[in-house]
């Protein structure tokens, strides 16, 4: 049986491109919107083309070149946004125009100073322009979730009967829960005439988290479209994150029966190009995209993944783009992932011999956080030399004299096409720290979850 398919609608060039920081030229917009094109997505919202002639421009530029996905303008409920829109977009193979227009009481009253008959008024006059221009237009009521459900209902209604294409339910300022968003897109389809006829699509802000929870739950009450941009960016705490909705539904299947056209491994390429062109970076612990998303510090994670990556991980990295997984070398680590990095380093040891190279690499890993490559080497040279000239090697203490080691860490760069990936800081040139060693043979497994 074949799984429903959800339309994936980009928006990191519109709502993204409006987290602080995160502005981006024309040049650079079409390099993402390029980007984009390659990562599979349905739609790309390249921007709001009455905001300023760059935002203008950019829509036209992106229009014109990149032909395979739909490609939208945003536009405020009135004739010159709507115009102004339409004029970027008419060189796309496939233009959409995307009305939006706030319902919420508290948006009415306070922003727009409209009762509800006018707003209601406002959306349909706004969606029946953009309809006589381009086929295909989106309308979003802003402020979905916080907006009286019956008039929600009668809103829909009437930009449906207007001739918009898909509604887009907004949850705008992350407000919603996961069951009741779920349970207000099942109401709408139950009530509203003629929602069989259109899409459905999420919008879902993460002020609580949320966003793509709530997503989600769309999705599994009926919307088959979902707003979302790279890493999540967007106002304030950010939007759905692309790849954390794409690939829940793919790891997830079983939960989450449905199909996309995202090239997963374009996921972290993509992540990659928008943390370069915003210089905004990835948080580390970022699911999918961050750089600790497929690092393993600890040693019960670091022995199973050795045995066999499943035990640690629910998707490959390659499945994302990612180049392979990284095993941190930290005071966390155990025996089996050092013996391996030595070995990737050219040095194999007797049981004796390591255990005496671990034992000062967690006296090191205590100062400086993470081990790199010329630290490791150091202290191997270390042992080794203790070892010729036939030294006892110490019960209770280590000192550990690496003044290349020091020197080194504070310029080397680290090398990722290693499964056992190192890096970290420079330590003192010499530390001298009372070890109690409290390793028994489970050593591997002393840091679970």
């Amino acid at each position: 049986m074949d799984r429903p398919r959800i339309a994936i609608f980009d928006t990191t060039l519109r709502d993204g491109e409006q987290s602080p920081g995160c502005s981006m030229n024309v040049q650079e917009k079409l390099r993402l919107a390029q980007q984009l094109d390659r990562l599979g997505v349905d739609a790309i919202e390249a921007g709001f083309p009455i905001a300023s002639d760059g935002d203008f421009e950019a829509v036209q530029r992106i229009a014109a070149s990149v032909r395979r996905p739909i490609i939208a303008g945003l536009a405020r409920a009135c004739t010159g946004d709507v115009d102004r829109a339409w004029q970027a977009l008419q060189g796309a193979a496939h233009p959409r125009i995307h009305v939006f227009l706030a319902t919420s009481d508290i948006h009415l009253k306070y922003k727009l100073r409209i009762s509800r008959e006018k707003c209601l008024e406002r959306a349909r006059e706004a969606v029946r322009h953009a309809k006589s221009l381009c086929a295909d237009v989106e309308f979003s009521p802003e402020d979905a979730t916080r907006t009286d459900v019956a008039f929600l209902c009668q809103v829909v209604e009437a930009v449906i009967a207007a001739g918009a294409t898909t509604v887009n339910i907004p949850d705008t300022v992350g407000y919603t829960m996961p069951e009741e968003y779920g349970q207000l897109i099942g109401t709408l389809r139950e009530k509203v005439a003629g929602i069989d006829t259109v899409t459905i699509s999420t919008h879902c802000h993460n002020d609580l988290g949320l966003a793509v929870a709530n997503s989600l739950a769309g999705v599994q009450h009926g919307a088959r479209q979902v707003e979302c941009t790279i890493n999540g960016i967007g106002e304030r705490a950010g939007n759905a994150s692309l790849e954390e909705i794409v690939m829940a539904m793919r790891v997830r299947g079983d939960r989450y029966p449905y199909e996309t056209a995202v090239a997963g491994e374009h996921l972290y390429p993509s992540s990659q190009m928008l943390a370069e062109i915003t210089r905004v970076p990835v948080q580390p612990n970022k699911a999918i995209t961050g750089r600790n998303a497929f690092a393993h510090e600890a040693g019960i994670h670091q022995d199973g993944m050795l045995k066999n990556p499943l035990t640690y991980e629910i998707m490959t990295p390659q499945s994302v783009g990612v180049p392979d997984s990284r095993l941190v070398l930290g005071k966390h680590s155990g025996r089996h992932a050092l013996a391996l990095r030595c070995e990737q380093l050219g040095h194999q040891f007797e049981r004796r011999e390591l255990d005496e190279v671990y034992r000062k690499f967690i006296v090191l890993a205590d100062r400086i956080k993470k081990v790199q490559d010329s630290h490791l080497l150091e202290l191997i040279q270390d042992v080794s030399s203790s070892d010729a000239a036939g030294k006892k090697f110490p019960p209770a203490a280590a000192t550990l004299p690496f003044p290349r080691a020091a020197a080194a860490g504070a310029n080397s760069n680290s090398n990722d096409s290693h499964p056992a990936h190192v890096s970290g800081s420079a330590g003192q040139a010499t530390v001298s720290i009372p070890f109690t060693d409290h390793h028994s043979e489970q050593e591997d497994y002393l840091w679970g979850v």
